[in-house]
């Protein structure tokens, strides 16, 4: 009993030091710092409830940033997603336009990775804007490698799919984007 107690009082110890992480991940994942707050706040409350389901202790952290990515795609399914791009309007761009080709440009971008599934954007994000290694997406979704690897190669195929006809084959013609942290 008394061993029980100690481990459930360091499990919460160790919850509240993955806080700021949650909140991080949560920001790169939603854009939005108030949107971070709450998800990040949801996934420790969940964890907190369900601490006594918790059959590895050394698993904590996997198990709570899979808490969090399962908090993400609730509300994912709750409400349309923030945008996850600034514009990058390149201000060399002589002629209005250039500029509203470029504009153009990155909406259809948007677009494409709005028709991402969830599991897909979740890692193209993590990867491609967060600069994540497999490992790491990996360990914060709580799935394979191989998985993580296959999702991301599907997720930039569609991508590809998804912008390619709207711009031809043209080597000029490719979307530009600007990684947001």
């Amino acid at each position: 009993m008394f061993t029980t107690w100690r481990t459930a009082s360091k499990n919460r110890q160790r919850l509240a030091a993955l806080s700021p992480r949650l909140r991080r991940l949560a920001l790169a994942w939603c854009g939005e710092q108030s949107l971070a707050e709450d998800l990040s706040q949801e996934a420790l409350a969940r964890a907190l409830s369900r601490l006594d389901t918790l059959k590895d202790d050394k698993a904590l952290e996997g198990w709570v940033f899979s808490i969090l990515a399962n908090c993400f795609r609730d509300h994912c399914r709750r409400h349309k997603p923030a945008d996850q791009f600034e514009e990058c309007i390149d201000q060399s761009l002589s002629s209005a336009d250039e500029q509203l080709a470029q504009q153009q440009t990155t909406n259809q971008v948007r677009q494409a990775i709005g028709r991402l599934t969830p599991d897909q954007r979740e890692v193209l994000m993590l990867v491609d804007l967060e600069a994540c290694s497999y490992a790491e997406v990996a360990d914060i979704l709580d799935i394979p490698v191989g998985t993580v690897m296959s999702r991301l190669s599907r997720a930039r195929q569609n991508l590809k799919q998804l912008i390619t006809p709207a711009h031809g084959n043209k080597p000029g013609n490719r979307p530009f984007l600007e990684r947001v942290k």
